[in-house]
């Protein structure tokens, strides 16, 4: 039953990832196109709800994709399964949050 939780997850947070990395690489070209500095963008994005909201779910549906895609991985290649595997690829999962929850608080609301 795990596995097919696992499974679903791992597809909605595709799901959710698909077009929020086509939005992020268009807010890439259109920022390197129009020569904007680095102060230029963060002067656009600080203070803004919505690139909270929208780098903050970015960084969500990654933390749960990357997390269930190396327990997969892991499983597969090293035969690794129970508690400690869930744990680690868990703490791994976590960890991406946290870092990707500090990145999106600096450039949002810095």
């Amino acid at each position: 039953m795990l596995n097919i939780r696992l499974y679903m997850a791992q597809r909605l947070s595709a799901m959710v990832m698909a077009p929020l990395v086509l939005g992020h690489i268009a807010v890439m070209i259109y920022a390197v196109q129009g020569g904007l500095s680095t102060a230029e963008i963060l002067g656009r994005t600080q203070g803004s709800v919505w690139w909270f909201l929208f780098y903050g779910s970015f960084v969500l549906a990654v933390s749960v994709h990357a997390a269930i895609g190396l327990r997969v991985i892991l499983h597969e290649m090293t035969g690794l399964r129970g508690r400690w595997l869930e744990v680690f690829t868990c703490g791994i999962g976590v960890l991406l949050l946290i870092m990707g929850a500090r990145a999106v608080l600096a450039v949002t609301f810095a």
